[in-house]
């Protein structure tokens, strides 16, 4: 299978640039977790969703905890990693030299959507917490049938 690829200006050893100028075909392995790369990545995007609806509705759903855990974890990961996703190193050494964000977005967004993902989460757990330290009263769910 052919799928686009960066061209070749580098940013920590990973070609960087349009995902539609360059072609590389990919092994099995690397096209599976590229699938299971991006997979984490929408169950990120969910856990910020869930934070927001959480801090904005001010009920504590029964996810809540997990969610904050994942998302602090993984914040604490990519700055340990950089500021870059800790995945990326081992996606490219198994042959895929396309970042993950550079697959839906230009270079230059998908440099700047990790942090601003990250500022987003931490915003959406400050206003959790703010909220439920303030006395405002939470509560669970409820379906409404």
């Amino acid at each position: 299978m052919t799928v686009a690829a960066a061209p070749a200006s580098v940013r920590r050893g990973r070609p960087r640039g349009s995902a539609s100028t360059l072609h590389v075909s990919l092994t099995p392995a690397a096209l599976a977790f590229r699938g299971a790369h991006a997979a984490i990545a929408v169950g990120f995007l969910l856990a910020i969703a869930y934070v927001w609806w959480c801090a904005v509705t001010g009920r504590r759903g029964p996810l809540l905890g997990a969610a904050i855990f994942a998302l602090t974890t993984e914040g604490t990961l990519v700055v340990a990693n950089g500021g870059d996703c800790p995945l990326g190193c081992v996606q490219e050494r198994m042959g895929d030299p396309t970042p993950l964000f550079e697959l839906v977005l230009s270079p230059r967004a998908a440099k700047a959507a990790v942090p601003v993902l990250g500022g987003v989460a931490a915003l959406g757990i400050a206003l959790v917490v703010a909220r439920g330290r303030s006395g405002t009263s939470w509560s669970a769910p409820t379906s409404e049938a």
